[in-house]
């Protein structure tokens, strides 16, 4: 087992689960690597919560979470897994917080969690937890300037002395979310995790989502509305019932459960 500061982290194993088998020495190439690695190997999913499981955020459940029993997750759970990775890889790591602008229809509390990576004198956004419209590599800390990331083109702006991570590649541009450079401690998280979890009016606690990325290519579970964005081309799918579903998940999303389970969500999307 790789050393970590957390004795339940298994780096080693962390590594294997997302099929990185790079130099394990700080730098920006292994950041990019690592972060596409794990982008496109670990799925955004909400499932425990519509099978009314609790999601906890500490090393030893997301090790055997997302890595041992190779399941998805979302924001909190996947960078924080993220997080505890790059520090054990000598990365300086801080925690932030944001609240989520997409598709937003007011303004919402601060329920997103992202990371600030400082590597060979540059400060770099990375993320591994906003499903579709995320990033598949980290985005250098520029204000006002766009960075073209593989198949997305992001710009960070300066809002009301806070920072906005933009789409700009779309017209009109997208707002994702927005953050400050204030460090978070877990518990912080564990207080927004357990809001977005379990409240009932929380997208998490409503609807089915599962979303997985890769350059060129990014599928969208929203319910039973599956959407398949390849290269610009949009195809949409309906899931006709229950059992279609868990092959849906199993096939597009890598996420196998056994059959017969059955997931509480609205079955509207509105």
């Amino acid at each position: 087992m790789a050393m970590s500061d957390d004795p339940a982290f298994d780096l080693d194993a962390y590594l294997a689960r997302i099929g990185y088998s790079g130099p394990r020495q700080p730098s920006l190439a292994a950041l990019d690597a690592l972060h596409l690695a794990h982008a496109t190997k670990v799925p955004f999913e909400n499932l425990d919560v519509l099978l009314g499981r609790p999601i906890r955020l500490d090393a030893e459940c997301l090790q055997a979470k997302l890595v041992r029993d190779r399941r998805g997750g979302y924001c909190f759970e996947q960078n924080q897994l993220f997080a505890t990775a790059l520090s054990a890889l000598g990365f300086k790591v801080t925690r932030l917080a944001a609240r989520v602008m997409l598709n937003a229809p007011r303004v919402l509390p601060r329920t997103h969690m992202l990371l600030l990576v400082e590597v060979e004198g540059q400060q770099l956004l990375a993320d591994v937890g906003f499903g579709a419209e995320g990033l598949l590599l980290p985005v250098p800390f520029l204000v006002g300037v766009p960075t073209a990331r593989l198949d997305r083109v992001y710009r960070i702006d300066l809002q009301d002395n806070c920072y906005v991570l933009t789409l700009v590649d779309r017209a009109p541009v997208l707002p994702l979310y927005q953050f400050s450079l204030e460090p978070q401690l877990l518990v912080d998280y564990e207080v927004a995790n357990y809001f977005v979890s379990t409240n009932p009016d929380s997208i998490f606690t409503q609807l089915l989502l599962a979303q997985r990325i890769a350059p060129g290519l990014r599928h969208t579970l929203r319910n039973r509305e599956l959407v398949i964005d390849d290269a610009g081309t949009i195809t949409k799918h309906t899931v006709s019932d229950d059992d279609e579903l868990l092959t849906v998940l199993a096939e597009k999303f890598d996420l196998p459960f056994p059959a017969g389970t059955r997931f509480r969500y609205r079955e509207h999307s509105a």
